[in-house]
């Protein structure tokens, strides 16, 4: 069973590759793959299948032309992914990786200071205990100082919350709203649960050109002692411009919030909850998606013009043109996630990471809430790369100890995390998928990300940061956003390498 396993994703590709109609091919077995998952035999036993897995992911999307021996870009094997977003090139002198909760907090306030054009924030919610009083009583200041210029200030701060978590001129605060929580359910779904149907999960915060994602929200253990994951992009327009409309764009279509603590919708949007669902899904498809594709169209016409124009610049003639940015060596894609709107592009990228990785290739994967989809299991279990997952130990699960039904939570992850496991010694798996838990005294976990070492490779070449934990919740329900990371940087690699090494574990 074991060794059929093994085999079953070359075999499964190259059947893919003969069938017509793949991508909905793959959508009906995913369907059915998901079916068959819930109702397997109690006796945990693996159903064959199992060998449908990589059937679930689309094969690596096709490059429209051939790599260029003159562009950075056709030096790494991940340029497939630039077909579905935009491709940002950068110096990976301005990448840093952070790697505790408090550099995290001190970096936010010491950009909040010093942010001269925009401020922009998307999270889950904005506690109020002291620390966040202190972010913003910073975000005040630096408005304050704005408004005290000679000249009209061209500071702006946006905020981007979800509604059922956190509820000026130069500030938009806005609420997203998800529309599946609707009519009846809404009324009758207590307060405390009606986020499981789904939220605003991304989280970005943005100062200027530096931009910094993440998993981590904005409380007061974030701050202090709950390890999340953490990267800091500095000096880099392209991207700062982009997620700058993206939460633009999940903004407009979301509930603003207005000085008298009411909230109403953007003029001529359609209402989130009122109004027809098929509607706001579509117009709130069209915003998101015409971000991706405008930024799409000009990173193209950007490498178009870098590398091939007739009058091809020099790394010298950029200096002197003014540019002294160094030359790419490190690619960032942003990998969006909404599947209430029919936007899944996180999850294709993810499935073909998963699909694709090769015998001697290890993939470290890392989440707060162990509940996999059948797919992404499935993918881990069928293919042949090494894996080693990381996950929280009941003890520093954010719900460890909670009141009522919450309290429970941990038990549930637990029993997940076994049945898993169940399935990795069913197939002889144990040596080649390993699981340990993360613990550490007074600690809660709460980070998420997966790191690629290609066969061969003692660093990572390739990692994923952002909102997004695996689950069923980030891939069908929530909105996400995270970046894949792809360097060539050996310096960088080792920052990536640490940031996954680094969390006191042991072993399941």
């Amino acid at each position: 069973m074991a060794a059929a396993a093994a085999a079953g994703p070359v075999f499964w590709r190259r059947l893919l590759g003969l069938l017509p109609g793949r991508p909905g091919l793959a959508a009906l077995l995913g369907r059915l793959s998901d079916r068959l998952g819930r109702n397997r035999d109690r006796g945990r036993r693996r159903s064959p299948w199992l060998l449908l897995g990589p059937l679930l992911s689309p094969t690596v999307p096709q490059v429209t032309s051939p790599p260029c021996c003159l562009c950075p870009e056709g030096v790494h094997r991940f340029q497939w992914i630039r077909n579905l977003v935009p491709e940002f090139g950068v110096s990976s002198s301005h990448v840093r990786v952070l790697s505790s909760p408090a550099e995290f907090f001190e970096l936010m306030k010491g950009q909040i200071k010093v942010a001269k054009r925009r401020v922009v924030m998307a999270s889950l919610y904005l506690g109020t205990g002291p620390l966040e009083q202190e972010l913003v009583d910073c975000l005040e200041s630096t408005l304050e100082k704005s408004l005290q210029t000679k000249f009209p200030s061209d500071l702006k701060v946006s905020i981007l919350l979800d509604f059922t978590r956190g509820s000026r001129e130069q500030v938009r605060v806005s609420l997203f709203h998800t529309p599946n929580l609707r009519g009846l359910l809404r009324l009758l779904i207590p307060e405390r649960f009606n986020e499981t149907i789904g939220l605003q999960h991304i989280k970005v915060y943005l100062f200027d050109n530096n931009v910094i994602l993440s998993g981590a929200n904005l409380s007061d253990s974030y701050f202090t002692n709950r390890q999340d994951r953490y990267v800091f992009l500095q000096d880099c327009p392209e991207v700062a411009d982009f997620f700058t409309e993206l939460v633009g764009a999940v903004g407009d279509v979301s509930l603003q919030l207005r000085g008298d603590d009411t909230v109403q919708v953007a003029e001529g949007m359609v209402h989130p909850y009122k109004g027809d669902r098929a509607a706001y899904c579509q117009a709130a498809n069209k915003r998101v998606m015409d971000v991706i594709n405008s930024a799409r169209t000009r990173q193209q016409m950007l490498h178009a013009q870098t590398f091939h124009s007739d009058s091809l610049w020099t790394q010298e003639d950029a200096a002197a043109a003014g540019d002294r940015r160094p030359a790419p060596d490190t690619w960032i894609y942003p990998l969006i996630q909404m599947k209430p709107f029919e936007i899944h592009i996180d999850e294709i990228v993810t499935e073909t990471l998963l699909t694709e990785a090769e015998r001697g290739a290890k993939v470290y994967l890392t989440t707060g809430y162990f509940n996999l989809t059948q797919a992404y299991m499935d993918l881990v279990l069928g293919t042949r790369a090494e894996y080693q997952i990381l996950l929280a130990s009941p003890e520093v699960n954010g719900f460890f100890g909670a009141k009522g039904v919450a309290g429970a939570i941990p038990a549930a992850y637990v029993h997940i995390e076994q049945q898993f496991y169940s399935e990795v010694c069913s197939l002889g798996q144990q040596e080649r998928v390993q699981l340990q838990e993360y613990w550490r005294r007074g600690w809660t976990f709460h980070a998420k990300g997966l790191w690629l070492y290609l066969a061969g490779s003692s660093l990572p070449c390739l990692t994923l940061i952002g909102s997004p934990n695996f689950g069923y919740r980030s891939v069908h329900r929530d909105l996400e956003a995270q970046i894949a990371i792809v360097t060539e940087s050996r310096a960088l690699q080792q920052q990536l390498h640490q940031d996954c090494s680094h969390p006191p574990e042991r072993p399941v």
